[in-house]
């Protein structure tokens, strides 16, 4: 089982990717661990990565999977190309897409922190924002519910 938790940054793909491999017993992965230090320097101060940033980052987010029989990793994965990318080397992965307004988003950003990833780049994020495909293999998950019944519709769907 290797699944990715997905979407633009403050969704909670963390908070639920943690969930949800606590819940199954596996091993939990946060991609952010895999960005080279130039990428997290380009973030943290507020440009946004372009393709060519990122597909060292996506191969690696493919080789962790590729490496484990059972994972969780969070990964944003905003675009299809990205996870043709990680499933050209895992092509069992389960990708879950999560879901929410922009407000909703903007407002949990607005009361965190995070080492690289300011709120400014959350506009950024939803304009590279390809969402999951019906001829995809995962689930889009609403986040507007509390942790526990996201990470049970997940947990059912699986």
């Amino acid at each position: 089982m290797k699944i990715v938790v997905m979407g633009v940054t403050g969704c909670g793909k963390t908070t639920v990717g943690a969930a949800l491999a606590e819940k199954l017993g596996i091993t939990f992965i946060d991609s952010d661990n895999l960005h080279s230090e130039s990428n997290k320097k380009k973030m943290s101060s507020g440009t946004p990565l372009n393709d060519s940033d990122r597909q060292p980052w996506l191969q690696a987010v493919s080789d962790t999977l590729q490496s484990h029989e059972k994972i969780v990793v969070a990964c944003s994965a905003l675009k299809k190309s990205y996870r043709e990318k990680i499933l050209a080397g895992a092509p069992t992965t389960q990708f879950i897409h999560l879901v929410g307004s922009k407000e909703l988003i903007s407002a949990r950003l607005s009361e965190r922190s995070h080492e690289f990833m300011p709120i400014e780049l959350l506009d950024s994020q939803f304009q590279t924002l390809e969402p999951l495909e019906q001829s995809e293999h995962g689930k889009v998950v609403e986040i507007s519910q509390p942790i526990k019944e996201i990470v049970a519709e997940i947990t059912a769907w699986l």
